[in-house]
């Protein structure tokens, strides 16, 4: 596998700072923390493509991974992982692990990642890779992510990265009162919306509508 490139690093960085200020419109946000930034930094992207790949590593899009699922542009790596508002001592759980870099990205801003795949064979490769590269504080299992997983609740943040037809109640009830829900919600590739939904401290619940996306389909009982 090549290594990375300091500069290639750097100028998709550069493109993702531009990117978040071009939709501050939409997200309310023009800059982003710079822990997600130093996450984005220290995590090698090339190492979560397929090697045939390996050349659009740092290329801000999306990227097909097998089994029909991509790994998430960069901008929405970062985006999302903002959107949750982490902080060091959070446990996070993550529904959809793809290749696992978006879990990655998350365990550099948090203590503890818990990360559902429904597609068996992609968790077992996300599990061995995140284990190779030293990552720790993650846990990855196959399973129905609608479903969460309950074992490890209630959890600082949620973040899915499959676009479900509407959020999963499990992952509400799953949610400790303050944390924050990030979900891609609706149907097809282009009538999806990126969504943020809190919990206050009685368990009521708000939603908040933050920019149209493009995920693949989140599957499973759970999900429909």
């Amino acid at each position: 596998m090549a290594e990375d490139r300091d500069w290639e690093v750097e100028l998709l960085l550069d493109e993702i700072r531009d990117e978040v200020r071009a939709t501050a419109h939409l997200t309310g946000r023009s800059v982003l923390d710079r822990r997600v930034f130093d996450a984005l930094r220290a995590v090698p992207r090339r190492a979560f493509v397929p090697v045939d790949l390996a050349a659009s590593a740092y290329a801000n899009h999306p990227l097909p991974i097998g089994h029909g699922q991509t790994i998430s542009q960069p901008y929405i790596v970062a985006l999302m992982s903002d959107l949750i508002r982490p902080e060091p001592d959070d446990v996070v759980l993550e529904v959809g692990t793809g290749s696992g870099y978006q879990t990655a990205v998350l365990a550099c801003l948090v203590r503890q990642v818990y990360s559902v795949e429904i597609i068996d064979a992609l968790a077992e490769q996300a599990r061995r890779r995140l284990q190779r590269m030293g990552f720790d504080n993650v846990e990855v299992r196959s399973g129905d992510g609608g479903l969460g997983w309950p074992e490890h609740a209630p959890y600082d943040a949620i973040m899915v990265t499959a676009a479900a037809r509407s959020v999963p109640p499990a992952l509400i009830e799953q949610l400790r009162p303050g944390g924050t829900l990030v979900i891609p919600v609706g149907s097809g590739y282009f009538g999806q919306e990126l969504i943020t939904l809190g919990k206050d401290e009685a368990g009521q619940v708000s939603e908040r509508r933050v920019l149209p996306v493009a995920f693949v389909p989140l599957t499973g009982g759970a999900s429909d």
